[in-house]
């Protein structure tokens, strides 16, 4: 039997920002774009990896959803506490500097962890954490 990861899904509380980090800082493609009543849920993937792809969705939609849970769920994903992603890199510092440049909001620079990972970290424009580790 074999599994993969085909989605995963992160919020997004700006497509047009979350476009701008994942397509144009992390050189992910856009594999769908789709609005429904003035929201707007986005797939997007590395280029080389079709079958894996990250759906980056508006937040607290879900009909039975609460006021006050979605304003919880808000308060979760600006604190960066809500969703969270670790990609890997084969060439870490030159991603971290690229993302750098590109503006994205650092919240670890490359260091070598006691666990055995070399890994940065950024925020996205929602706040949503991710991790990138050195590959290999």
């Amino acid at each position: 039997m074999n599994i993969s990861i085909h989605y995963a899904f992160l919020p997004h509380t700006d497509a047009e920002a979350a476009l701008g980090f994942y397509r144009d800082a992390l050189g992910f493609e856009v594999r769908n774009d789709v609005g429904y009543d003035g929201l707007r849920w986005l797939t997007v993937g590395p280029t080389d990896q079709p079958e894996t792809s990250l759906v980056l969705h508006p937040p607290a939609t879900d009909p039975g959803i609460t006021d006050t849970e979605r304003q919880t769920i808000l308060e979760l994903i600006a604190k960066g506490s809500y969703g969270a992603l670790t990609l890997a890199s084969d060439d870490l510092d030159a991603v971290f500097e690229h993302l750098v440049e590109a503006g994205a909001d650092v919240v670890q620079e490359p260091m070598d962890q006691p666990y055995g990972v070399r890994d940065c970290a950024f925020r996205d424009p929602a706040g949503n954490l991710l991790r990138i580790n050195q590959a290999g």
